[in-house]
């Protein structure tokens, strides 16, 4: 799980067949405890959502909070970077929520 903002998105398109799927990039920024003090986090994850969520994904707005769910995965075959693959996503209402979530 991971909360953050929409900060990039590409175009909805369609998968042979004919699954949506969309690129979106997720930013994420909170303050964290680790070893008894506190770590402050920034960073953006790649992302790529099928389905339902990619049809979420490409009505939100950008900076739009929200909670994604999924798993990491390598971009491709050959592509040892990695990319979350979204298996669920929910609008937040407030960015204050995304505190202090991992």
């Amino acid at each position: 799980m991971l909360d953050g903002y929409l900060a990039k998105r590409g175009a909805l398109r369609h998968t042979p067949a004919g699954v949506p799927a969309i690129d979106f990039t997720i930013a994420h920024d909170s303050t964290q405890t680790e070893a008894g003090r506190q770590c402050r986090v920034q960073c953006a994850v790649a992302a790529v959502a099928l389905g339902e969520a990619a049809t979420t994904v490409g009505a939100l707005q950008p900076s739009q909070p929200l909670r994604v769910t999924g798993f990491l995965a390598r971009r491709g075959k050959d592509d040892g970077r990695l990319m979350m693959r979204i298996t669920g996503i929910t609008v937040i209402a407030d960015r204050r929520a995304n505190e202090n979530q991992e």
